[in-house]
């Protein structure tokens, strides 16, 4: 025989250009071969029912799935009855309902039950199909295998609880780590007040803030609140470091600007690689009983300076300077004095405070500011130690996001004199 212009006689077409064409005769044909295919072994299972529920079709995909043959479901049973118990409930009370009123209903997790009992989870989509005149006639229903999917959920939720546990047990840690760094009970020397306050910017590092009160031997009381540089295990290593050896020196010379000396020594012997160092304000008090308020010797490294509250109202930086503890090999620390009298209030505090972001900040780059917080300071005073820790704990608490710092405050106060 011979081809005709256009056409092989395999069924593949050539156009005018010589270009080969999908045929107009073998394609259609395999094309309907295949859509049955596609049904019958497709990667999910179809299924048409009656709008009561009957099964009226299924593909071989869900017959495997399920173990039954076709002729133990069609027009013998229902959708519903290949449901788990709470999954029947489930389509009488919600499912069937809504895709009556919408017409589909999508992506529904259900499990269905195997002829031997087993339970499969799947995702269910249905469609009313509805005839010309618009009342439906029957509904389609894929249904995908989400065995793989509710493993994968498993091992996701197993994760997440096991990441929250690890979550809780390393805040535990860092929050351990935190108090151990902190005083176990602020003492207060006799007949004066004293109040502290720690806010750490996260729950997930130690910081770097320390402070402490303790008496001497000889009725004086060393105090000390510092800021270590950095976050996390090495800082909290240099924060140990640091409140030790501030200890230790005061017990062999009680000076705080030879302390301070002796700290910059070790800090810098020890971390000098590493670029570690901090700020602190470091004193020695002694109560005067005579008068009702204590004197004070206090050396600084760099750290801001500290505030009195006087029982006049009035409220004045005490100026300090000098350079940051455990930056340079040789830096020189001097002392300077602070008389307290009754009702005057001595604070110090962390850069935390006077950093943190807030509206209007005082700052070109919207920080509150050494001047908002001595604002804050004339507005509150006369104050005791307690009442001026108590304020500022309440303002802490406005700065919400804007605390982006570890914040440590101390307060020691002179009682106002009794009338």
């Amino acid at each position: 025989m011979t081809a005709t212009a256009g056409h092989h006689p395999d069924g593949q077409g050539q156009g005018d250009d010589g270009s080969a064409q999908p045929s107009e005769v073998g394609f259609p044909a395999l094309l309907e071969d295949n859509l049955e295919d596609l049904y019958e072994n497709a990667p999910c299972g179809h299924l048409s029912t009656l709008l009561d529920g009957t099964i009226a079709k299924i593909n071989g995909t869900l017959l495997a799935w399920l173990g039954y043959r076709r002729e133990e479901l069609v027009d013998r049973r229902r959708f519903s009855d290949l449901l788990t118990g709470g999954g029947r409930i489930y389509h009488e009370t919600h499912f069937a309902p809504m895709l009556a009123m919408q017409g589909e209903i999508a992506g529904v997790s259900l499990e269905l039950r195997a002829k031997d009992g087993a339970r499969m989870p799947v995702l269910v989509t249905s469609v009313v199909k509805t005839g010309s005149d618009g009342q439906p006639q029957l509904i389609r229903t894929a249904i995908f295998d989400a065995r793989m999917r509710r493993a994968y959920e498993r091992e996701l939720l197993h994760a997440r609880k096991a990441a929250e546990r690890e979550d809780q047990r390393l805040r535990h840690l860092v929050s351990k780590l935190q108090r151990s760094l902190l005083p176990a009970v602020l003492q207060t020397p006799p007949g004066l007040e004293s109040a502290a306050y720690y806010r750490a910017a996260s729950t997930d590092h130690v910081g770097g803030d320390f402070y402490d009160l303790f008496p001497l031997i000889d009725g004086r009381w060393g105090f000390f609140l510092g800021d270590v540089s950095g976050k996390g295990v090495e800082a909290a290593a240099v924060t140990a470091l640091a409140r030790y050896t501030l200890r230790a020196a005061t017990v062999y010379d009680p000076d705080p600007a030879a302390a301070l000396h002796n700290l910059n020594t070790v800090l810098w012997q020890e971390y000098r690689a590493d670029a570690r160092y901090c700020t602190v304000v470091f004193g020695i008090l002694t109560p005067t009983p005579a008068v009702g308020g204590f004197t004070a010797i206090i050396a600084s490294g760099g750290h801001p300076e500290p505030l009195l509250l006087r029982a006049d109202g009035s409220t004045h930086y005490h100026p300090t300077k000098g350079r940051i503890v455990g930056a340079f090999p040789h830096s020189r620390y001097t002392n300077t004095a602070v008389v307290a009298n009754p009702g005057d209030t001595l604070f110090l505090y962390s850069d935390g405070l006077t950093e943190a972001r807030v509206d209007g900040g005082e700052t070109a780059d919207g920080r509150y500011g050494a001047v908002a917080l001595v604002r804050f300071a004339r507005n509150l005073a006369p104050a005791t130690a307690a009442a001026t820790v108590a304020a500022v704990t309440d303002l802490l608490d406005t700065f919400g996001d804007g605390l982006t710092d570890d914040t440590a405050v101390l307060a020691i106060g002179a009682p106002p004199q009794r009338r």
